[in-house]
């Protein structure tokens, strides 16, 4: 027995060397997240116009979808990392898909599949736009090109003004629904008590289409105190503000995504503790800790 000791010894201390090892600690953390895409994030990955991840597209023309106008799908390039969450982002009234075009390769190369839609017609109101975002996401996980990149389980809505009021429908109507992020949105129904969707409402101080008085705030006040929600209000800020690039909603929408669709824990230090006033930001409210 005693001329074995050391061997018994030294096997310690390798398996001890091993559990302390940085890349098998990061393996345990992945394997207790399965859905953690892409690494650690920082402030400065979190506002870049580009993530982590190369990006392709494909479009899905109006012949071939039912119960949607049709629009851009971007996805991930590597297949490397599995299956990915997804998201279909709406249009508002009187417009199309190319209003709300630049959310795609923004989110997908953070590691999302992302949908962005034509609506039957641009004078579709927001029950109408709630169903075809239901539709496209049926159509993205069912029938498109890249179904086999999206994980069903992991889906997400957007969408802007009267999309933004479609994604409130959608996510009443689907409680299964990972997260819900309307902008700037719009509804004649104030009041979504039965939402069960972890929302993002987005606002801004500027909006006189959708003014946040009438529209966002009541939005996110109606919302159960139980349910994982935050109302951000942009600071110079107007309805048409989320049609072009901003950091602030891509911000705030990626780490929304990240920690509610991938269940991704490490995009909490963005939402909690709770953003403070700031030249982009001219109000924050949110549940914290989120998850609880």
């Amino acid at each position: 027995m005693r001329r074995h000791l050391p061997a018994i010894a030294a096997a310690t201390a390798a398996s001890l060397t091993l559990l302390l090892a940085p890349g098998v600690q990061a393996a345990d953390a992945s394997a207790a997240n399965p859905y953690e895409r892409g690494p650690a994030p920082t402030q400065a990955s979190v506002e870049a116009l580009r993530g982590p991840y190369a990006v392709s597209q494909t479009t899905v023309s109006s012949l071939s979808a039912t119960g949607f106008g049709g629009g851009t799908i971007y996805y991930p390039t590597s297949t490397a990392d599995g299956t990915f969450g997804a998201v279909v982002i709406s249009p508002g009234f009187t417009a199309y898909e190319s209003s709300i075009a630049w959310l795609g390769p923004r989110l997908a190369s953070q590691g999302f599949v992302v949908f962005t839609i034509d609506t039957l017609t641009t004078l579709d109101q927001p029950d109408s736009r709630g169903r075809q975002l239901l539709a496209a996401l049926d159509h993205l996980t069912q029938r498109s090109a890249v179904r086999g990149r999206v994980d069903a389980g992991r889906l997400g809505v957007m969408g802007h003004s009267m999309g933004g009021g479609g994604s409130l429908e959608a996510a009443k109507s689907r409680p299964s629904l990972k997260a819900a992020v309307p902008l700037t949105g719009w509804n004649t129904d104030k009041t979504w008590p039965e939402i069960k969707t972890p929302t993002l409402v987005i606002g801004a101080d500027g909006d006189t289409v959708a003014p946040v008085a009438t529209h966002s705030e009541p939005f996110y006040e109606s919302l159960p105190n139980s349910l994982d929600k935050a109302y951000l209000e942009l600071n110079g800020a107007t309805h048409f503000t989320p049609n072009t690039s901003n950091t602030t909603i891509a911000k705030y929408s990626i780490a929304w995504l990240k920690r509610f669709v991938d269940d991704d824990t490490r995009y909490e230090q963005f939402l909690c503790p709770l953003p403070r006033p700031s030249l982009t930001i001219e109000e924050y409210r949110g549940s914290c800790p989120l998850g609880s």
